[in-house]
């Protein structure tokens, strides 16, 4: 093992890679990607706490929704849903280090954002949202929880 130091495994190339890498799988390694690419677009939610009024009424118009009403409750429930999503988008990020140790964690993130997708479809289509909006917002939140919660399961003859 020339060149390896405590904690290093040499890799097939001769180079040394921490040991803990060579105990994660690929599967592993991807659903830590995967965390963390939907984390980083959870956290460009930031953007939306800050924006000026103006931006998001441009963007409600652009989005075929007309005028963005300016009653104080709009404002707040925009921002505040935006600072949620950055907040869970943080939380991917935290259990994506260390999945197995968060795996109840990240097993009850899958189940409940399945149940969260479903519950958002639901008030897309009583509250008349388009179409687009109702068959994207809902379902891919259910996607996604599924993925999480399926990929985060226990592999046989492994214990927590």
């Amino acid at each position: 093992m020339v060149g390896t130091r405590l904690g290093e495994v040499p890799s097939r190339s001769g180079t040394a890679y921490p040991t803990y890498l060579s105990r994660m799988s690929k599967q592993e390694r991807l659903f830590k990607l995967f965390l963390r690419i939907i984390g980083t677009a959870a956290l460009f939610a930031l953007v939306a706490v800050i924006m000026p009024y103006s931006w998001m009424n441009a963007i409600h118009r652009w989005l075929g929704l007309g005028d963005l009403p300016k009653e104080p409750i709009i404002g707040y429930l925009a921002r505040s849903t935006s600072a949620f999503y950055a907040f869970f988008g943080g939380l991917l990020w935290c259990v994506s280090f260390h999945p197995h140790r968060y795996r109840p964690i990240i097993r009850y993130i899958g189940a409940a954002t399945i149940i969260f997708g479903a519950i958002l479809f639901a008030v897309d289509l009583l509250e008349g949202l388009p179409l687009y909006w109702s068959l994207t917002e809902g379902p891919v939140g259910i996607i996604f929880g599924a993925i999480v919660f399926v990929l985060s399961r226990r592999k046989s003859g492994e214990s927590d």
